[in-house]
């Protein structure tokens, strides 16, 4: 029997993401993969702290090569799972993000490239606050939500608000940001009109439908450009009968197939990070949702690997 968790028997072992190690040190990395189970920032259905665990279960189906790029992000880098985020101040939002940013800083410092499952959506913010302290990074976005409202209910940590705070503190590019997928009626037009007076490049769903994902692609491709870029991708930005298992859903979503052709064609961009964010297991039985999550993350994990092997060629 082989020793590569990747070519054992799939139900097998523990459920790692994708079959990977655990690892305890991100130093040993240049990919580390971390589960993030937070949800005490959404405005409705909670659920999304039970997303790591379920999307790791879910990951067990994955296998080495693409069959699109033929990557095997696995042969290009050392890649691993580290674990989950401790979250010893888990009632505190203000305490919980400067955990999270603490943890992501030890990361960052070791040299590992963190890949995340979420989790709700203001952990996105944490995590730039700590690898993008140095240089503001661009950002492609998939998401119904632009999430860049300035509170709600009183409280401007939310998983509505990551973007805008990150824009504010410098640590996110509006100008070399782009916002995927955006749709849905809304009792005030603030988070919109934010992202467009920032300068974020807003494709709502129709535009979407309108231009078609290769020429989305392209776009997205000239708002980052060449400069150091993240990947954050919010399961609603896909319709929901592809991802029920969520918090906030929207209909007339992007289907499964455009979600992966998005991340797929993000090949050769300076991608620094990435993360899979809202999948609520206990809103789809059926663990489709986690399944999804879990394939998007791959994606993810194959542009990932072939950007941070480059970068240490």
């Amino acid at each position: 029997m082989t020793d590569n968790p990747m070519l054992k028997p799939r139900y097998t072992g523990i459920p790692t993401f994708m079959r990977a190690a655990l690892v305890a040190d991100p130093a040993e990395l240049d990919i580390a993969m971390i589960g993030l189970p937070y949800d005490g920032a959404v405005s409705n259905r909670a659920g999304a702290r039970h997303g790591p665990r379920e999307i790791r279960n879910m990951s067990s189906l994955m296998r080495t090569i693409h069959h699109v790029s033929k990557i095997n992000p696995f042969e290009l880098c050392r890649i691993g799972d580290i674990g989950d985020v401790d979250l010893p101040n888990l009632f505190d939002i203000q305490k919980t993000m400067a955990d999270i940013a603490e943890y992501y800083r030890a990361v960052h410092a070791s040299g590992a490239v963190p890949l995340t499952a979420g989790g709700d959506h203001l952990i996105t913010y944490p995590i730039f606050q700590a690898i993008a302290a140095e240089r503001p990074l661009g950002m492609i976005h998939v998401d119904a939500h632009t999430d860049t409202w300035d509170e709600f209910l009183g409280c401007k940590l939310g998983h509505g608000t990551p973007f805008r705070r990150a824009v504010e503190d410098g640590l996110l590019d509006p100008k070399r940001c782009v916002q995927i997928g955006i749709r849905g009626a809304q009792n005030s037009d603030e988070g919109w009109d934010f992202s467009l007076d920032q300068g974020m490049r807003v494709i709502f769903m129709e535009e979407f439908t309108s231009l078609g994902v290769d020429a989305v692609i392209a776009e997205a491709r000239r708002v980052v450009g060449d400069g150091p870029t993240y990947i954050s991708f919010d399961v609603d930005g896909l319709d929901p009968v592809y991802a029920p298992g969520t918090g906030t859903p929207e209909i007339g979503g992007l289907t499964t197939i455009e979600g992966q052709a998005l991340i797929r064609g993000m090949r050769g961009l300076d991608i620094r990070g990435g993360d899979v964010v809202e999948v609520s297991p206990p809103f789809d039985p059926s663990g489709n949702t986690a399944l999804v999550g879990a394939t998007m993350m791959y994606e993810i994990l194959c542009v990932l690997a072939e950007a941070t092997a480059k970068r240490k060629a």
